[in-house]
C-alpha cells in the first residue's frame, strides 16, 4: 500500500513540475477552467460534459507527454541534434492536434449556445 501511495505522490510531483515550469501547460489549465466555467454557465448536457472532459484530458495528457519527451531528449542529447529536434517537433505537433480537436469540439458545443444567448439578448 505504501508503494501505491508513493506512486501517486510522484505523479502529483510531476503535475506540479509541469505546472511550475511549462507555460503551455498553464495556458491549457486556464483554458480548461474557462471551458468548465462555460459548461456550468451554459448548462451543457451530460454528453457534452463527456466531450469537454475528454478534450481537457487529451490536451493535458498530450502536453505532459510532450514535456516528458522534451526533458528526456534534452537529457540524452544536450547539444543540438537534428533528429532530437525532430523528436521535439513531432511531440509538440501531437499537442497541436489535441488542442485543435478540443477547439473544434468546444466550438461545436459552445457556439450555438452562445449565439442563442446573444440573439435572445438582442
Amino acid at each position: 500500500m505504501k508503494k501505491l501511495i508513493r506512486s501517486f505522490g510522484y505523479a502529483f510531483k510531476g503535475l506540479a513540475h509541469a505546472a511550475a515550469t511549462q507555460l503551455n501547460f498553464r495556458i491549457h489549465l486556464g483554458a480548461s477552467v474557462l471551458a468548465v466555467g462555460l459548461g456550468v454557465a451554459l448548462h451543457i448536457s451530460v454528453t457534452e460534459w463527456q466531450w469537454i472532459i475528454l478534450c481537457i484530458a487529451l490536451v493535458l495528457i498530450a502536453e505532459l507527454f510532450n514535456t516528458a519527451i522534451e526533458l528526456l531528449t534534452d537529457l540524452v542529447s544536450p547539444e543540438y541534434n537534428k533528429i532530437a529536434g525532430h523528436v521535439k517537433d513531432v511531440s509538440a505537433g501531437a499537442v497541436v492536434v489535441a488542442a485543435l480537436f478540443a477547439l473544434v469540439t468546444g466550438a461545436i458545443i459552445f457556439l450555438p449556445k452562445l449565439l442563442l444567448l446573444i440573439n435572445h439578448a438582442a
